[in-house]
């Protein structure tokens, strides 16, 4: 005889390699595509807002968003491995120092905003070129070079015989 937990496993395991779920945090902003039902009819409606609170576990994963919609704040709970739940993508990350962002409830305006999270990459990131691609892009930017020289050439041309042609109308009509 198989208890829950086990049963819970499987189930977890099955969804985890069948849904690609983002890496985030409470404080990030997150978009949700929901599906919604309409008779026959399936839509995806987006839920935009941000995430107050993460609970992780397993299969009862859940998550909380908190958007203001005409002046009213509203809460949407979603269970992270719910059907319901099309796609989850993250628009912004918020650098916060709690869990649980329930203090967000009672503030509004400017003291409910969160400072973005600024991702450092370390290191640097090198481009390796073989010797055949430099070669090609010193012939490309000679050519190009040469081609703009020419183009130069034409137009100053172009120019000089304006000038004279002006030169010519004039001392005809004097």
């Amino acid at each position: 005889m198989t208890n829950i937990e086990d049963i819970n496993k499987e189930n977890f395991e099955k969804m985890q390699t069948s849904k690609k779920i983002p890496v985030f945090f409470a404080g990030d902003i997150v978009r949700v595509g929901v599906r919604i039902v309409e008779g026959k009819r399936e839509r995806i409606q987006y839920f935009e807002g941000l995430c107050i609170a993460k609970k992780s576990r397993s299969v009862n994963s859940s998550f909380t968003v908190r958007k203001i919609s005409f002046g009213e704040g509203v809460e949407r709970t979603f269970a992270l491995y719910s059907p319901i739940i099309s796609s989850i993508k993250v628009i912004r990350s918020g650098s916060v120092k709690r869990a649980k962002l329930y203090y967000l409830r009672d503030r509004t305006g400017k003291s409910a905003r969160i400072a973005e999270k600024i991702k450092r990459k370390m290191g640097i990131e090198i481009d390796v070129k073989t010797d055949l691609e430099e070669e090609k892009v010193e012939k490309e930017l000679k050519e190009t070079s040469e081609e703009k020289i020419e183009t130069k050439k034409i137009e100053t041309k172009k120019k000089e015989v304006k000038k004279t042609l002006q030169n010519k109308d004039l001392e005809k009509k004097k």
